[in-house]
């Protein structure tokens, strides 16, 4: 076996140069260097130990950065990142300041475009061909696209354009038969079907090479095959390739993803054909790792473990997800009118125990948030009680129906946004930094943020039974914070202590850190009060009142359009001062929260400084 150096070897000029039995060993020591590396930092480990093989074979074929290969959703791309010099980046990979867990062009060339969110790979490569075209150069574009990337409906809708303009664009389709839970729908049962088809373009080739040795008639004989081929690809796919081809688009596979060789001529033979392609290439999330195999919902992004024993090294306190899952559960169980909605992200978000329990009253849409809301609109209208569970960055994608579906309808969907505000390691793509912004905006929208576990379980029954559309929003991690027990939440905000001086409004989770820093003011002689804002939306009426010199709002979601904003206006004639103290106007990197409020100003020290600084100014 011969022995590559992940730090310094030229792997982009081994994977071209090298044989095949070589790239074999380099696939194996590239596991083992992802086992080694991820079981440290964390990480998305499965989906990468399954594509390692196919990063290799499109190294052998293209030349980036020329040509272009964009990875969807982009945490599939931790060999890329390797084979294109940054394998001594990994002991930072996902940390403060260090290598980012998806695609960044500012970390290299070699990385075409950024992706965190899914399904955008497809039309983004088609823009990229059709720049290419007009500008009249000559590279390839490629999109490597998941299985569950391919449920969302922004792909069908590139697929549309590119089959009509015929440009030259290559679609890898790398089907593990998963997207963090197993797929659903009627898509994942039609590529179930092609996979199981898998004797096509092995077929075609081995006739094209035999043929082509057989002396004076083996050419000819070749050529009379063409005209034929559909009817063979057909044949042999009993027309479960009539998706793809009907919509005027190459389609080659399905192809074994750790055959180096075979995926290698078949991805030349897609480049060099003239129009739009797809290869599809079946691949095993974990591939290559015991427990990554066994189980790859788990080991899709994994917190740091033991190699050995596949178990998580530290598990933190009981999480907001749960809270919300164990709720909705027992809430269920009495009410036969509450139905989740989740989008590809049930387990993650909380629901496997509702599902485990209430299965016919649980239903995963796929990839698709757009028709996950409105699906839950449909619910609302005829007298259910939707949840839909998503991040609240994925939630993102939806903002129009979230208005024209359901607020518009004044419909009782009820909106559990997980991974709200700082979310950490996954960084810019991940932060739920705009939610209070999207829809505190919305007219007649109720927006919750619970500042602990216990808060949340009493948000989420009050929500159920209120009326209209209503929203809690609350973070990744631990539901367990500092401060004493909260009253029961009854649909208002807790006043917890008075402060003559200043009055810290603390939005949801901020209110640890809102409370540290009151303690450090109060040690500088200062009389400091906090309220936890519990109800953002609508605004509090008694708040015009307040008897201070200086209110603070402190939220973990940016300035513009946020709590702050709408709190400033709202009482913009009140006799108190105002500071917004918010996530600035960037797009934050990747790191630990703690580093990251830091940077953000939104840590207890920083809150204690601005306000310092504003009593100063007064």
């Amino acid at each position: 076996m011969i022995k590559h150096d992940l730090y310094n070897d030229d792997l982009i000029n081994i994977c071209k140069t090298a044989g095949y039995p070589e790239l074999k060993d380099l696939s194996e020591e590239i596991r083992d260097f992802l086992i080694e590396k991820v079981s440290k930092t964390g990480g998305h480990i499965a989906s990468n130990l399954g594509i390692v093989e196919l990063s290799i074979a499109l190294m052998r074929v293209f030349d980036t950065p020329k040509d272009k290969i964009i990875y969807d959703v982009g945490h599939q791309s931790y060999v890329h990142k390797i084979l294109t010099g940054r394998a001594s980046g990994f002991d930072t990979l996902r940390q403060y300041k260090g290598l980012s867990g998806f695609p960044k062009s500012r970390e290299s060339a070699h990385d075409a475009y950024e992706t965190g969110h899914s399904s955008t790979s497809v039309s983004a490569a088609y823009g990229m061909a059709i720049a290419r075209d007009l500008a009249g150069d000559d590279y390839n574009v490629t999109a490597v696209i998941g299985d569950g990337s391919f449920t969302s409906g922004i792909v069908y809708e590139a697929l549309n354009n590119i089959g009509d303009h015929q440009t030259n664009i290559n679609i890898i389709l790398n089907d593990n038969g998963m997207s963090i839970a197993h797929n659903v729908g009627a898509l994942h049962k039609y590529l179930n079907r092609v996979r199981a088809s898998r004797t096509y373009d092995a077929a075609k080739l081995s006739v094209k090479s035999a043929l082509g040795n057989v002396p004076v008639v083996g050419r000819p004989l070749s050529r009379s095959l063409k005209n034929s081929k559909e009817k063979l690809k057909y044949s042999v796919l009993n027309d479960e390739a009539h998706l793809i081809e009907d919509l005027g688009i190459r389609y080659f596979g399905p192809v074994d993803g750790y055959d180096i060789p075979g995926m290698v001529e078949i991805i030349k033979a897609a480049s060099e054909y003239e129009g739009p392609t797809l290869i599809h290439v079946i691949t095993k999330k974990g591939k290559g790792y015991h427990w990554a195999e066994m189980y790859p919902r788990k080991f899709h992004g994994i917190s740091a473990f033991d190699p050995e024993t596949g178990e998580v090294i530290s598990k933190g306190g009981t999480s907001y997800s749960k809270v919300f899952g164990d709720k909705l559960t027992e809430l269920s169980l009495r009410d036969d009118k509450i139905v989740a909605v989740a989008a590809a992200m049930g387990t993650a978000t909380g629901l496997l125990p509702f599902y485990e329990a209430c299965e016919e009253r649980y239903f995963d849409v796929g990839i698709a948030e757009e028709h996950a809301v409105v699906f839950a609109a449909g619910l609302a209208k005829t007298g259910y009680k939707p949840v839909v569970a998503i991040y609240s960055s994925f939630l993102q994608r939806a903002i129009d129906y979230i208005i024209e579906d359901v607020a518009l309808q004044d419909l009782h969907v009820v909106f559990a946004v997980d991974r709200a505000g700082l979310v950490g390691a996954d960084g810019e793509t991940h932060h739920g930094m705009f939610d209070l912004s999207y829809l505190g905006m919305i007219p007649g929208m109720t927006v919750l943020a619970p500042a602990d576990g216990n808060q949340l379980a009493e948000m989420l029954e009050f929500s159920i039974n209120m009326d209209g559309p209503v929203a809690v929003r609350y973070p990744r991690g631990s539901c367990e914070g500092d401060h004493l027990r909260l009253p029961r939440f009854k649909g208002s905000n807790n006043l917890l202590s008075e402060g003559r001086d200043v009055m810290i409004l603390a939005v949801g989770s901020m209110l640890d850190e809102s409370l540290k820093a009151a303690e450090l003011l109060r040690a500088d002689g200062f009389d400091i009060g906090i309220i936890n804002v519990a109800v953002v939306k609508p605004l509090d009426t008694s708040w015009g009142d307040l008897d201070t010199k200086l209110a603070v709002t402190v939220e973990d979601n940016v300035l513009s359009g946020g709590f702050g904003e709408s709190f400033t206006a709202g009482y913009n004639d009140a006799s108190y001062d105002v500071l917004n103290i918010a996530i600035p106007d960037i797009f934050v990197e990747h790191g630990d929260i703690p580093s990251l409020r830091k940077e953000c100003g939104m840590d207890a020290e920083s809150i204690a400084d601005r306000i310092k600084t504003a009593l100063a100014d007064k």
